[in-house]
């Protein structure tokens, strides 16, 4: 009875010891991995039980059991929720914990800027560390993403709206793709579809007319008089005549250079504005919201013509003499009363 007694006082010694210890535990922050940061990856369905082992693996908690009591204690089994997850820092078991059920996972910030091409957009893609420059755009060639407000799409250009992205690693080509088509239609709303409406703009016509601004401008106040003088032009049947779209047929013909040329100007592409009548086939970048506002609301002048001053600003005109001065002040004396140009 006594032996019996003793070992029943030992056991409660045993356990009040281990409690103790796992409470220690729950309370002191823990990192057990040498790497500057570590990455855990939750997939979607996995147990609080396969969760505590990964992180246990992974040197985030100290033992699957002591994530377990914590998952417990915060009463969150159902809540903790799949991604991937950054762990850089010493943190209590209880901290892991709340980190799931609050869903932080990692997300890195993608910008693509306004006026970029699909090519240009799928650079950045690569650089953002998201996957490859092939896959972006075999999602970008997906058009039944926007065939219900474009059904003659043959890609997404013109329709990944130009933003800055937090997405997971694991969101890939096709998640990345799938949240710029929602930021474009987020963008192109009710009120800019209404209003293209009212000027019996289709869709596809908005977004290649703010393609042409956004290549065009980047002078805020600029955007809807350029719209003006391309939808003055399409109005009297008179060529756009604009340079960016002969350097988007030449980079859909592979011979872009970064030179724009006389000889360029002859490119046989329906995108040459110079060679073709009306407006391209479609969009030659992504424009912002900016651009897409100047082509449903373009301003009311009569200009048909601008010629760059070369500070990121036009100069505008009405009648083909005008314009022959602006050109003649802003172009050729320009260029020629350059400095470099005396040396």
């Amino acid at each position: 009875m006594k032996k019996f007694l003793t070992g029943v006082l030992l056991l409660m010694l045993i356990a009040a010891g281990g409690a103790r210890w796992g409470q220690q535990l729950l309370q002191t922050p823990y990192k057990a991995f040498a790497e500057p940061e570590i990455f855990v990856q939750i997939p979607a369905g996995t147990g609080v039980a396969a969760i505590a082992s990964r992180l246990s693996d992974a040197g985030v908690v100290p033992h699957l059991l002591i994530f377990r009591a914590a998952v417990r204690l915060a009463g969150v089994d159902k809540r903790l929720q799949a991604g991937e997850y950054r762990f850089a820092d010493a943190a209590t078991p209880g901290e892991v914990v709340d980190r799931l059920a609050r869903g932080d996972v990692h997300t890195r910030a993608v910008t693509f800027r306004e006026g970029l091409t699909i090519w240009e957009m799928a650079d950045v893609f690569v650089e953002g560390g998201l996957g490859t420059k092939q896959e972006f755009l075999r999602e970008a060639r997906d058009v039944s993403r926007v065939a219900a407000i474009d059904p003659e799409a043959s890609s997404l250009e013109g329709y990944l709206f130009p933003d800055t992205y937090q997405l997971p690693r694991s969101a890939g080509a096709k998640g990345i793709v799938d949240a710029m088509v929602a930021g474009f239609l987020r963008a192109f709303d009710a009120d800019l579809r209404a209003a293209a409406t009212a000027r019996g703009l289709s869709a596809r016509e908005v977004v290649t007319i703010a393609s042409l601004v956004e290549k065009e401008t980047a002078s805020a106040p600029e955007r809807p008089v350029v719209s003006a003088v391309y939808q003055n032009r399409l109005r009297i049947g008179m060529g756009l005549q604009c340079d960016p779209t002969v350097i988007y047929a030449l980079q859909l013909a592979g011979k872009w250079n970064g030179n724009l040329t006389r000889d360029n100007m002859r490119v046989d592409s329906p995108y040459n504005t110079y060679r073709y009548a009306g407006l391209p086939p479609g969009p030659i970048a992504s424009p912002g919201r900016a651009s897409l506002e100047a082509a449903v609301r373009p301003a009311e002048t009569p200009y048909l013509y601008f010629v760059s001053r070369n500070d990121g600003t036009h100069a505008f005109a009405t009648t083909l003499a005008e314009h022959n001065r602006n050109v003649q002040q802003w172009q050729i004396r320009y260029f020629r009363n350059r400095p470099s140009a005396t040396r």
